[in-house]
């Protein structure tokens, strides 16, 4: 993917000739007040001796990233748009949601995205195809994915979090608990970010010598309704496990309220850990154990990353992991027969 405009000045060549932050620059071009009057003056001056007018043409404009759920808005993706938009509002960015090319060919929609001024375009759990980002690197529209559902390209910057390590961490707690018998709820099963889970969280099992039989381990989607039908399928059987580690916040709490339907109770009937953190985890009853990722940061370091493509500066990394990190409340306990 290109990260440079040939021929354009950019947000990045006029703090580079000034001296200064893009985040500065960026305050200039939009009004910002917390400028001092010199460095103001020069920023100013700068730009217009490098004829900067934005992507447009028209004028200074205020940079626009748009960002992409092609699914429905669910407590996830609202934890990752809350710091989309707190890391929007410090250089004065706008925000446009969307979502994404529907019925379009991928270059219409990117020359799409590109004619209506768009800097960047930040994409959240989809399915962002090759066709896809080279339309949008054709159209000169940097692009950074968010836990995409397909792997995203050599060329592609993404952000995630520590997946594996996460599924490693729910497996180490089930196991010091003393549970044996577990289960995996998981998301989507092409995922990335389900199968990196999946793999530590098994991997760290077979390790223990407590391997995960095949009819305790189903992937569906990463929503309330398969946490629902999981639920009843494991808790169905012959030997329902004693504790089950669901791949989002969402398939956790439809698993607890397929307990409270079977008259099952969590955590002295069926420990469950979830894995996001988001709202859902402190609001749930009982308030939910989970590997907490970092999704405020994630939309935050995205945000910030498309305005470095965005102004022609280069990344260090094109994957970003954050780590994430065990957090224990009250929907895990030992199983009964080790209490």
């Amino acid at each position: 993917m290109t990260n440079s405009r040939p021929g354009r000045a950019t947000l990045s060549t006029i703090a580079e000739a000034a001296g200064v932050s893009i985040a500065t620059v960026s305050k200039v071009v939009n009004g910002r007040e917390d400028v001092s009057p010199g460095t103001r003056a020069m920023v100013e001056e700068l730009l217009r001796l490098h004829y900067y007018t934005g992507r447009g043409g028209g004028g200074v404009r205020q940079p626009t990233v748009e960002v992409v759920f092609a699914g429905p808005l669910a407590a996830y993706s609202n934890e990752v748009l809350e710091g989309v938009l707190q890391a929007a509002a410090e250089p004065g960015v706008a925000v446009m949601l969307s979502k994404g090319r529907i019925d379009s060919t991928p270059t219409a929609w990117a020359l799409a995205v590109a004619k209506a001024g768009r800097s960047a375009v930040i994409s959240v759990s989809n399915e962002m195809t090759d066709q896809d980002a080279n339309a949008l690197a054709r159209a000169n529209v940097p692009l950074v994915v968010i836990d995409p559902l397909t792997p995203a390209g050599a060329d592609v910057v993404s952000v995630g979090s520590t997946n594996y390590a996460g599924g490693i961490s729910a497996a180490e707690h089930l196991l010091a608990l003393g549970h044996t018998r577990v289960a995996y709820l998981g998301g989507d099963p092409d995922a990335g970010c389900n199968q990196a889970r999946w793999q530590g969280f098994r991997g760290r099992l077979e390790t223990a010598g407590y391997p995960v039989e095949p009819e305790l381990m189903r992937h569906d989607t990463f929503r309330y309704a398969a946490g629902l039908t999981g639920g009843e399928y494991l808790l169905a059987l012959d030997r329902p496990p004693t504790a089950v580690f669901a791949g989002s916040d969402e398939i956790a709490v439809g698993l607890i309220e397929a307990c409270r339907r079977r008259g099952r109770r969590v955590p002295e009937d069926l420990s469950v850990v979830g894995f996001d953190d988001t709202q859902l985890a402190e609001f749930c009853s009982p308030p939910l154990t989970v590997v907490r990722q970092p999704l405020r940061e994630m939309g935050r370091v995205a945000l910030r990353t498309a305005l470095q493509l965005a102004a022609g500066a280069s990344v260090d990394s094109h994957h970003v992991e954050l780590a994430t990190s065990l957090v224990v409340r009250a929907s895990t306990a030992p199983p009964r027969s080790s209490s």
